[in-house]
């Protein structure tokens, strides 16, 4: 799947798309709390698997079972419809 940066008219539509996420000008970002570290890390080890199927990795950081996860596509400048499409994997994870 070719990358390609998402138009102003489909940014703004994001967030009813993936709700949960923060939409910035230049990436999106969630915030999940887990019961515990093993929780955020499986989770982790899933989004993982997820990232390599799109060869699309996120930037995140963890801390027990806090797990902040940041999309943007850098060789793009922006937001692209890989971000969106990792988002919207990562929130079906989380149902």
């Amino acid at each position: 799947m070719k990358p390609y940066l998402l138009k102003e008219e489909e940014i703004k539509k994001l967030e009813a798309k993936i709700p949960g996420w923060e939409i910035h000008s230049n990436y999106i970002e969630r915030n999940i709390i887990f019961q515990n570290f093993v929780d955020a890390f499986s989770f982790m080890t899933k989004v993982a698997l997820l990232a390599e199927k799109y060869n699309h990795h996120p930037n995140w950081y963890n801390v027990y079972s806090q797990v902040r996860i940041k999309l943007s596509t850098h060789d793009l400048g922006g937001i692209s419809n890989l971000d969106h499409i990792l988002a919207s994997e990562i929130n079906i994870l989380l149902k």
